[in-house]
């Protein structure tokens, strides 16, 4: 196996016993991006000269004999809406084509005190809206197990990169689903944290009531540990979650006895795909063997979740992306007199899922459509929220599929965004309630691509998802797959 293959605890225990260097691992990467990057099309931004002095001043300080962190020295990479001080941060927008952050997001700042090795920025949905990442204003990425799907998104390159072997970890951002459904397509581990759980200060704001950073990883393990180090308090976000952070890798144990598992029946879903039901059935099943307990649950709201989401999503985006007007902030087309200037700008520089969902917004938040559509969203919202505190009086966890299909192909759905948006069912509840989710792979289609197992917990109950999925993956071998792309998998 290749260093890049490998999951980051076991390139830490291998940097700590010295027998390998980061710079080593650093080059090993670096050329798998030059042998698969020019298909896959994950980052946006390298930054290749900054990754090996980040990789030289780890292996100073293991020659010095001092102990690592655990990151340090190990190649991640980061999505392009969480603000980088000095690296362009785009969110593959146009209108943030030259943006350069004079700051670092809160995220930035903890992952930087672990030294480790950032390759660069990754590739998403403009302004992470979008199931697919193919609403990039740059570039398409392409799904590594097959090269003419979706990888899924709106952390798409997130996904994409740590299953190419291209970043060994990366960071998502999850505001319907944008960190566990493109985890699901590419056969890795993603998680979005409770709601608070991790500052958003210094994430690009989509809809500021449901974002949340998460992280990308090989495994459940790495999951674990890069969880460590992201969450907590921040004065930075009134937002921010006070309760104490846990050592999530306590909970990596794989006893799941007498474990209750809730299986809400709104999420199989009619036209759920039948190779996704079977895969999860499966999984399922392999818990009850392993002596976890399942009852069937009902959600009654889940089908209004999707119609609440696309009407308090696109309502908060247009509330957020007003600031990009060519006067105070982003890029700018010349115009007659101001408002055209602005007209000219916003009509050039976004893209059109961009301005459909501002419209969305817009329209939802008008006078005389207020308390018809955006109202009646918050209190369907409240009444979702409901739904998961009833069925966690039951249960410890609640699991279903992250996506309702595989990856499928690209320009498939580009035409019909309704379709599109259908994709978000089993993802998009947990952020209207600001619960925890993980995607764990758990099989494959007929067609070899990944499904994902989607875990649910409580409000702050990480742990206990983490539990689940360390004693799945652990009965498995599917973390050990890797998508087979490049020669050297030939």
């Amino acid at each position: 196996m290749k260093l890049y293959d490998k999951a980051a605890h076991e390139l830490h225990d291998l940097l700590q016993r010295k027998e390998i260097s980061s710079t080593e691992l650093t080059k090993d990467v670096l050329a798998r991006m030059d042998e698969v990057e020019g298909d896959v099309g994950a980052y946006l931004t390298q930054t290749r000269e900054t990754a090996l002095r980040e990789a030289a001043s780890a292996d100073e300080k293991i020659a010095r004999g001092e102990q690592i962190a655990f990151l340090e020295g190990i190649p991640g990479a980061i999505k392009d809406n969480i603000c980088t001080k000095g690296v362009k941060t785009t969110c593959a927008s146009k209108i943030l084509g030259n943006f350069v952050p004079p700051y670092d997001a809160t995220v930035m700042e903890k992952i930087a005190a672990e030294h480790p090795v950032i390759l660069g920025k990754l590739n998403m949905d403009e302004f992470a809206m979008g199931g697919s990442t193919e609403n990039s204003a740059y570039q398409k990425t392409h799904n590594p197990w097959n090269l003419d799907c979706v990888p899924g998104g709106s952390s798409g390159g997130s996904a994409a990169a740590v299953a190419a072997g291209t970043a060994v970890w990366a960071l998502g951002s999850d505001t319907g689903g944008s960190i566990r459904q493109p985890a699901s397509f590419c056969g890795v581990v993603g998680m979005k944290p409770t709601y608070g759980r991790v500052s958003r200060y210094g994430l690009v704001a989509y809809a500021s009531s449901l974002d949340q950073i998460g992280p990308v990883t090989r495994d459940v393990t790495d999951c674990a540990h890069v969880l460590n180090v992201i969450a907590g308090h921040d004065a930075m976000d009134s937002t921010s979650s006070t309760a104490p952070v846990p050592d999530y890798t306590k909970a990596l144990t794989e006893d799941v006895k007498g474990l209750k598992i809730g299986l809400p029946k709104e999420y199989f879903v009619k036209g759920m795909d039948a190779d996704v039901e079977k895969a999860i059935r499966k999984a399922i099943a392999d818990f009850e063997a392993m002596g976890a307990e399942v009852t069937e649950i009902t959600l009654p709201h889940t089908d209004y979740a999707i119609s609440t989401y696309y009407l308090i999503a696109p309502a908060e985006a247009a509330t957020n992306l007003e600031r990009y007007d060519g006067v105070s902030y982003g890029a700018r087309v010349d115009g007659a007199d101001i408002v055209e200037m602005m007209t000219n700008t916003r009509s050039e520089k976004f893209g059109e899922e961009v301005k459909r969902r501002i419209m969305i917004g817009n329209y939802a938040l008008s006078a005389g459509y207020y308390d018809a559509y955006y109202l009646k969203a918050l209190k369907v919202r409240t009444l979702v929220q409901q739904d998961f505190t009833d069925a966690f009086k039951k249960v410890d966890v609640i699991m279903a599929p992250t996506a309702p299909t595989p990856a499928f192909k690209i320009g498939e759905m580009v035409s019909d965004p309704l379709k599109m948006y259908l994709q978000d069912i089993c993802t998009v509840p947990l952020n209207l309630a600001g619960l925890p989710g993980i995607s764990v792979p758990c099989g494959y289609s007929a067609k070899g691509m990944p499904i994902g197992l989607q875990i649910i917990g409580k409000a702050l109950a990480e742990e206990t998802i983490l539990r689940a999925a360390y004693a799945y993956e652990q009965a498995h071998s599917f973390h050990e797959d890797r998508a087979e792309i490049g020669e050297a998998k030939a």
